[in-house]
């Protein structure tokens, strides 16, 4: 099992940045791809990042790319959002994930452990 906690969300203005964290306890992140997804309500969840085990090989949904990284730091069992160039679109609840595969997943159900999510808000 892996628990996951997301933190450093919170309100910002369009242009800002901000750096999400994912925290894992349980088992070593190493052994799993991690993603980073968002979902506002009444839409569904949708891919934003993903990284691979080793944190060299990583992928990006289109709306995000040249904005977002995606890290990972493996000693500290942790996965980083690095958000910069902000948009009022990019407001929702941003989840972090593991999943048990070589290749960095784009869909929710191809991931095993989510985390309970923190809300981004960007202000226009």
């Amino acid at each position: 099992q892996v628990q996951l906690v997301e933190s450093g969300g919170g309100l910002v203005q369009a242009g800002g940045s901000l750096r999400l964290s994912c925290a894992a306890s349980g088992r070593t992140l190493s052994s799993y791809t991690m993603g980073w997804f968002r979902q506002v309500p009444g839409k569904e969840r949708e891919f934003v990042a993903g990284i691979r085990r080793s944190g060299v090989i990583t992928n990006y949904a289109d709306s995000v790319k040249g904005r977002f990284t995606i890290s990972r730091d493996n000693a500290k069992n942790t996965v980083y959002l690095q958000m910069s160039s902000l948009k009022p679109e990019d407001t929702a609840v941003y989840y972090c994930a593991a999943a048990n595969t070589i290749v960095v997943a784009t869909t929710p159900g191809r991931f095993d452990y989510w985390g309970q999510g923190t809300q981004v808000t960007v202000s226009s």
